[in-house]
């Protein structure tokens, strides 16, 4: 059974910085996608950042220039450092991967993998 297992969460105030960490264990070696997705109360889920096979990244543009996604293959792990947080950026954090190829990885349809949530609250 493939599981991903989520650190990193917390309380920060604006302008302070977070790095979220997801662990990918079990049988999982690769994967075409993965990625970030949050969910603030009332909100729909959206995707924050997505990297595919070949390292490629995408970014929301609310997060463009402040957040980094990253991966380390060796290990299974996916990496979101996040600069410069806004109080709209509090939301429950998702990490997610998909053993399949997906037409985008910056959206949530189509992965099967998820983490169990990390939340993430910014105070003003």
């Amino acid at each position: 059974q493939v599981q991903l297992v989520e650190s990193g969460g917390g309380s920060v105030q604006a302008g302070g910085s977070l790095r979220l960490s997801c662990a990918a264990s079990g049988y999982f070696y690769s994967s075409y996608c993965m990625g970030w997705f949050r969910q603030a109360p009332g909100q729909e889920l959206e995707g924050v950042a997505g990297i595919d096979s070949d390292g490629s990244t995408s970014y929301a543009d609310s997060v463009k220039g402040r957040f980094t996604i990253s991966q380390d293959n060796a290990k299974n792990s996916l990496y979101l450092q996040m600069n410069s947080l806004k109080p709209e950026d509090t939301a429950m954090y998702y990490c997610a991967a998909s053993r399949r190829p997906l037409l985008s990885c910056a959206t949530a349809i189509g992965y099967n993998y998820w983490g169990q949530g990390t939340q993430v609250s910014v105070s003003s």
